[in-house]
């Protein structure tokens, strides 16, 4: 009885540290809505904004499972940045965590963008908000090529893994092979490896090199809440569903059926569901049917929208409201420019972001069940090593449109700029905030005054 006892004891007292190590929902509530005004540079500086924040100085997530969540979202079509966000407060907080991770992260970038593009149709130019954001890019691609060094060296734990990682990197940028198919590979790679060389893979999925207790979300986090299954499979979808598609049925309703708004509605829809490799995916998409096939801007302003969400925070994908935006302010019969510019980018925004909660609440369970076994933790494990690949060569691009934009030569600043604060990141350890804000205030001053 006494043995008893002192094991029923000992599991009260594990409960008891792990609910002292719970965060509350409001102070992940502040996080999130902080994460909206400062999540600059794309998916990779926001996945590497995120890893900072939440893995090295937090302590929310471990890295194993950081990146395992990463590898999910990177798989499903739409911003991978975002649903990252919406996994991790899923995690934390369960649905509403979920919910309220996934509307912050977007929602200061919708107002922002939103006042840009009245300024862009309205001034037809912003020069002081372009020079004032104009300093961000070099701390961007800065911030970004900090996050690979450091991903890359938690992740890629043997030559095997540094070997797909390589692979991957030369597959997406030289070859151009489609970012699924790379991750595919990768997975099946992981899989047989974990059977036949399980030290190879395994060990970077089962790392115990850290210590691990000191994670709220860690391999040894439970998971409580919904599980995986078809019946909470077929709840999320049929809540989802009609919240989705609900606004394109009101303006259907109202303006009829062959509207622009419609078009709108189901391009971004469409987009939402076929554009899978992240981010860039959905540009290149969005740009050949909203500039080629349906004519409603102009490559220049394509570009120019481009720029705009490159340089403001939130996902980059927050262009396809300044598509939608001007797509309805210039086109858009019997209202108010501005009024159908908003229109037309707020239904762009819900079309965008809007089923990337369900993607999350239907997946999400899946993963946690099966993250725990071996042969699919080894895959992985491959896939991490082949993501680390992918954001490098998005860092890559980023820093190449940083130092030569819009084919107008290099630029030195932008180089001195971001080695001023990749040096001050690396060995001086310079925080992510401060960089942003003095990068932001030395570009203002070097365009508009020097």
């Amino acid at each position: 009885m006494a043995v008893f006892a002192m094991l029923y004891a000992s599991d009260q007292l594990k409960k008891r540290v792990v609910m002292s190590q719970m965060i509350s929902f409001n102070e992940a509530f502040r996080y999130w809505f902080k994460l909206g005004f400062i999540s600059f540079g794309g998916p990779t500086g926001q996945i590497a904004i995120m890893h900072k924040n939440l893995v090295e100085e937090k302590k929310w997530i471990s890295e194993d499972h950081f990146l395992q969540a990463l590898n999910f979202c990177m798989f499903l079509p739409g911003p991978e940045a975002q649903q990252l966000a919406i996994y991790i407060g899923w995690l934390l907080h369960k649905t509403w965590g979920g919910i309220v991770a996934g509307i912050f992260f977007v929602l200061p970038s919708v107002f922002i963008l939103w006042g840009l593009s009245w300024l862009y149709v309205s001034l037809g130019n912003v020069p002081s908000v372009g020079a004032l954001f104009y300093g961000l890019k070099p701390a961007v691609a800065a911030i970004v090529a900090e996050a690979v060094i450091r991903i890359g060296k938690k992740s890629l734990k043997n030559e095997v893994l540094v070997s797909l990682s390589a692979l991957s990197f030369i597959g997406i940028y030289f070859l151009h092979i489609p970012f699924p198919a790379i991750i595919l590979a990768a997975g099946l790679i992981g899989y047989s490896g974990g059977k036949f060389l399980p030290a190879k893979f395994v060990a970077a999925v089962n790392n115990k090199s850290s210590n691990l207790s000191e994670y709220i979300i860690s391999d040894s986090y439970v998971l409580e809440g919904p599980q995986a299954g078809w019946r909470h499979s077929l709840k999320v979808i049929a809540i989802c569903l009609p919240l989705w598609f609900l606004p394109l049925i009101l303006l259907g309703s109202w303006r009829g059926w062959n509207d622009i708004f419609i078009d709108i509605g189901l391009l971004f829809s469409k987009a939402a569901m076929v554009t899978f490799g992240g981010a860039y995916a959905v540009l290149a998409y969005i740009s050949q049917q909203a500039v080629s096939h349906y004519g409603w801007l102009q490559p220049e302003q394509m570009i120019d929208g481009l720029g705009l969400a490159e340089t403001t925070p939130g996902p980059l994908i927050m262009v396809t409201q300044f598509v939608g935006y001007l797509a309805a302010y210039i086109h858009a019969e019997g209202l108010q420019p501005a009024v159908a510019g908003a229109i037309g980018g707020l239904l762009t925004t819900w079309m965008t972001f809007t089923p990337c909660f369900m993607w999350i609440f239907v997946g999400a369970p899946y993963i946690e069940k099966v993250r725990r076994n071996v042969k699919l933790g080894a895959a992985l494990s491959a896939i991490t090593a082949a993501v680390v690949g992918v954001v490098l060569n998005l860092s890559v691009i980023f820093t190449y449109h940083t130092l030569m934009p819009d084919g107008k030569g290099f630029d030195w600043y932008a180089l001195s700029a971001s080695v001023t604060a990749f040096a001050g990141m690396i060995y001086f350890k310079w925080g992510m905030i401060p960089v942003i804000i003095c990068s932001a205030a030395a570009g203002y001053m070097w365009k508009m005054i020097l």
